[in-house]
């Protein structure tokens, strides 16, 4: 009987936190883990959270990949990064992706590009751009982008 409670209790405190804010499988499997929740019950908790709604890879994962680049000002590598570390399927990871506006989205670039290069110290042109780049790639902007904009900052 205590177990049976255990589970009912897990259940409903699975389905309040995910009702707060958005969260994936991987992240109600970790918590129901902690919580001391058998591996047969976290997989019925979760297809019951998946069933009635309460859990969406696809809502989860766009989100994600909006709060991130929107917050966080994270390009597409580093946001997919995460949401695979997260175990969201791929073509879940593209749709979240593509919902990221393009214009706004080299917009950030510039701005962040932009503002970064007020703080850098260089020596030389070379010197600044390799900077940039490193800035860039590190926030997880696509190389082939950046290569472009600081091309644009010429010699």
């Amino acid at each position: 009987m205590a177990e049976n409670e255990l589970y009912r209790i897990a259940l409903n405190k699975a389905m309040s936190q995910c009702s707060v804010r958005e969260l994936c499988q991987d992240d109600i499997r970790s918590k129901l883990m902690l919580w001391g929740i058998e591996k047969n019950d976290n997989e019925k908790i979760i297809e019951i959270l998946v069933r009635e709604n309460f859990i969406n890879e696809s809502r989860y994962a766009t989100a994600f990949a909006r709060d991130k680049f929107k917050y966080n000002k994270w390009g597409k590598l580093k946001i997919s990064a995460h949401l695979k570390i997260k175990k969201i399927k791929g073509d879940i990871i593209r749709e979240a992706l593509d919902s990221i506006d393009d214009e706004q989205y080299t917009n950030m670039i510039k701005l962040l590009l932009d503002s970064h290069r007020k703080t850098v110290k260089a020596k030389n042109q070379y010197e600044l751009k390799a900077k940039l780049m490193r800035y860039g790639l590190s926030k997880g902007f696509e190389s082939g982008l950046l290569y472009e904009m600081l091309g644009d900052l010429g010699e």
